[in-house]
């Protein structure tokens, strides 16, 4: 698909700077721009890059100022990050979408397959599943008994989806992912432990989507919910009966404990871990290997740290921390000074 530079910025709503006929075909980063690709320019580290990109095409935001002359063809938009990702939601969007049922698939008479599904080789769908329209189960996926998959959803390879979960529209699931596995529930006895039958499911709403090896466990009763619009990384751990609020964001490794319920539009950072029987208010900041125990404060609250606190209380304590060796030593000295002055009463 090729695409001249009037074109990109009818769709984006740009203005063009340059040659409105140059034609582009490719993306590539602008550092590593080459003939015939589209580039874009959001941080301003990387605005030396500009003069000397070989990229046919570079989205730039409208407030840059130039320096010096550019020999790429420059498209003006409010926010060169967002536009850029358009244009590749759309690029996405033209690629043909796989239909009908490989080879090897195994598919339950029981099961409801809509149309312009495609279920890969290898592929396992239980009694009473129901698939979507336009759905997409790539090869080696297992969908068990009962489990609902909506409209136009991406499951990609070696996703395991448990009896009986829930899945919105427009859902995607990178590989390896885990939907349904029981969650982590034991009675301690005399012997040993008691398994706590998890008999709840996982709930899935519309427009989400969750990385690869990502894992979602079914509640002990009721629902463990994903709300719509929440985006998860890879290798990311959500227990039983826990909540994620719609339009959340979570980098790779965060861990939630069982019940713990966290708000809507949050951010949370790489390798952050929540206690259990917690609730994240709305819009709360959770900075990278946070460890939060216990409720939020309120809305836009931020938290680094572990346990998590406000970013200056953070970083005044670790401005102590240098000089603790020479506090222990001071304390040390008063110490036997002390003990000095006692001997001599």
């Amino acid at each position: 698909m090729e695409f001249t530079a009037k074109q990109i910025a009818d769709m984006i709503g740009g203005r063009v700077e340059g040659n409105m006929q140059a034609t582009v075909n490719s993306f590539a980063k602008i550092e590593e721009g080459k003939p015939g690709a589209i580039s874009f320019l959001s941080n301003p580290k990387y605005t030396h890059y500009l003069y000397d990109t070989h990229s046919s095409v570079v989205l730039i935001n409208e407030d840059l100022e130039l320096v010096k002359p550019v020999s790429a063809t420059l498209i003006r938009v409010k926010n060169a990050y967002e536009s850029v990702a358009r244009l590749l939601q759309l690029y996405e969007s033209l690629k043909p979408r796989k239909t009908g049922v490989e080879p090897h698939a195994y598919i339950s008479e029981k099961a409801t397959i809509g149309k312009d599904v495609y279920i890969g080789a290898f592929a396992c769908i239980g009694d009473g599943a129901v698939i979507g329209d336009g759905t997409q189960v790539y090869p080696h996926t297992v969908i068990g008994d009962s489990v609902t998959i909506g409209e136009k959803c991406t499951i990609f390879p070696n996703v395991t989806i448990y009896e009986g979960c829930k899945l919105g529209n427009n859902v995607t699931i990178h590989a390896g992912s885990v939907l349904g596995a029981d969650g982590f529930g034991f009675a301690p006895n005399t012997e040993g432990y008691d398994k706590i039958p998890q008999i709840g499911i996982v709930v899935i709403e519309d427009n989400v989507e969750i990385g690869a090896n990502t894992c979602i466990d079914r509640s002990t009763m009721g629902q463990t919910v994903i709300r719509k619009g929440v985006k998860l990384d890879n290798l990311i751990q959500v227990a039983h009966n826990c909540e994620v609020g719609e339009n959340t964001v979570m980098s790779a490794q965060v861990g939630l404990a069982g019940s713990t319920k966290i708000g809507a539009w949050c951010m949370v950072g790489g390798q952050a871990g929540f206690s259990g029987h917690i609730q994240v208010a709305d819009k709360t900041f959770v900075g990278a290997q946070a460890g939060v125990i216990g409720n939020t404060k309120g809305n836009g609250e931020q938290l680094i740290g572990a346990p998590a606190v406000n970013p200056k209380m953070y970083f005044k304590a670790r401005a102590l921390d240098a000089k603790l060796p020479e506090m222990y030593r001071q304390i040390a000295q008063l110490q036997r000074e002390i003990d000095e002055l006692k001997k001599k009463d």
